[in-house]
């Protein structure tokens, strides 16, 4: 029984985190550039190390727990808006963006132009060209071409960083739409190109992650129903069988 009680804690604390995670993507569904988490469990044996296991032993203490979240990189819709600043991105690559925390990465292409003249994030974070630094744009008619050159009156003014990442590398989200990535792992980007004038939209499926958020909330109800009964067997023990002994 204790098993039991334990296992049914361990799924409903389970599927509250991914009941966080499903209810994030949804509240991102209308987010552009945004990249949905995938929830992973693992399987937790939780037995002591001198114990012989048999198969009572891994069916009773074999716990499901969640093992994390991993960065769905499915591309979103290319959206029409008509806006200079607006970049959308064909391919598996990522603008590159410094951040108070750090270089970090976004496919959310909804720029704009800071009063100092730096190409900027909504939040204000300069977007970094191939040099290295912050892209400085002069006033005037602005082009963007595929691969990220900058013009203004028809003259460069720079070109932005696009940078790709092996399928294996851990893709992290932080706030928003920034996504964090080990040091050394983001490669010059090949098979990327950027559309002016369009923003993509969230990689996020709203029928689909209404019913993911259905499915997690029904599991971990069920669960916790099965606490009850166990706390409720507990009682009954404590108040019937104690006594005797």
């Amino acid at each position: 029984m204790d098993s039991g009680f334990y296992a049914a804690c361990a799924g409903l604390r389970a599927q509250s985190q991914a009941l966080e995670v499903s209810a994030h993507n949804l509240a991102n569904v209308n987010t552009s550039g945004f990249r949905g988490q995938q929830t992973t469990f693992q399987s937790l044996l939780a037995v002591a190390s001198p114990t012989v296991p048999t198969v009572l032993n891994l069916a009773t203490n074999n716990f499901g727990v969640l093992e994390g979240s991993h960065l769905d990189r499915t591309a979103g819709n290319l959206e029409h808006t008509g806006n200079p600043l607006d970049l959308g991105i064909e391919g598996a690559g990522f603008f590159v963006i410094q951040t108070a925390g750090g270089t970090r990465y976004t496919r959310n292409g909804n720029f704009r132009v800071a009063s100092g003249g730096e190409l900027v994030t909504v939040a204000g974070d300069p977007v970094l060209g191939d040099q290295g630094g912050a892209i400085r744009v002069p006033a005037g008619a602005i082009s963007v071409s595929a691969d990220g050159t900058l013009s203004v009156n028809g003259a460069a003014a720079g070109r932005i960083r696009l940078v790709e990442f092996a399928p294996g590398a851990r893709l992290t989200s932080e706030s928003g739409t920034l996504v964090a990535a080990p040091d050394g792992s983001a490669q010059p980007a090949t098979q990327t190109a950027i559309q002016q004038g369009t923003l993509e939209s969230s990689n996020v499926n709203a029928i689909q992650s209404v019913m993911t958020l259905i499915g997690v909330q029904r599991h971990a109800e069920m669960l916790q129903r099965a606490l009850s009964l166990f706390d409720s067997e507990f009682n009954r023990i404590a108040a019937s069988e104690l006594p005797r002994v």
